[in-house]
Order: C-alpha cells, then structure tokens, then sequence
C-alpha cells in the first residue's frame, strides 16, 4: 500500500477548506429550495420571510405546527419534510422520520430527483446548525 505523498495530502486538504469554506451558503440554497417546495408556512414564515431570508436561522421549522400537520401529507411529503426537520434538530427530526416510517438512508429512495438532490446537497454541505 502506498502511502499518501505529502503534496496529494496538502491538495486533499485543501480541496476540503475550499469544500466546507463554500458550504453553509450552498447549505442554505438548498434548505430554502426545500421550505419553497414544503411550504414556508411550516418553517416559520410566509412567502415574504422565504424571499427575504439571508441564512438557515430565518427558515427554521416550526417543529410543534410540522407535527400536527405532517399525518396529511403524501408519503413523499413527510419523508422529506421529516428529514429536514433532522438537519436542524435531530431528536425532533429522529422521531419524525420514525414517525413516518424511515428506517434508514434506503427508505429516502421514495423522493423525487428534486427532493434527493436538495437531501444530498444538504448532506454534503451541512456543518451543524
């Protein structure tokens, strides 16, 4: 096994500082396209707050409202709006995806492309909230 050269070990970290450098912004494009597609309303505002929101703080999910609605919504609906709800608080978002049926990572299969690739962006650009 050949271990890493020095200089591939300087590049590597580098690529991470420019990855998680740009991340929170790329985080919360992602989260706002996600509280478009779910609904401001459960999120703690109207479509005004949405327009206006400059970071994750001003769209935070009214987790108390997304309980008491989420039984209404399609498969799809809840099983997105669930994992959401775990980016900003995992007990509350833990319990909601259990909630709705996720067992694991295979059970976000059911999401649409749109709704995976706002999963996955959040995935990759999430570093706490």
């Amino acid at each position: 096994m050949n271990p890493m050269s020095q200089q591939a070990i300087f590049d590597e970290i580098a690529r991470n500082d420019l990855h998680f450098s740009k991340a929170p912004d790329a985080f919360f494009h992602a989260w706002k396209r996600g509280v478009e597609l779910v609904g401001p309303d459960l999120f703690n505002g109207t479509q005004e707050c949405l327009d206006l929101a400059e970071d994750k703080w001003d769209l935070c999910p009214n987790v108390a409202v997304i309980r008491k609605t989420i039984g209404a919504m399609s498969s799809g609906e809840r099983v997105f709006l669930a994992a959401m709800v775990s980016f900003y608080n995992s007990k509350d978002g833990g319990a909601l995806l259990k909630r709705v049926g996720v067992h694991g990572l295979a059970d976000l299969g059911g999401l649409d492309l749109e709704r995976r690739k706002i999963i996955a962006t959040l995935i990759l650009n999430y570093t706490g909230w």
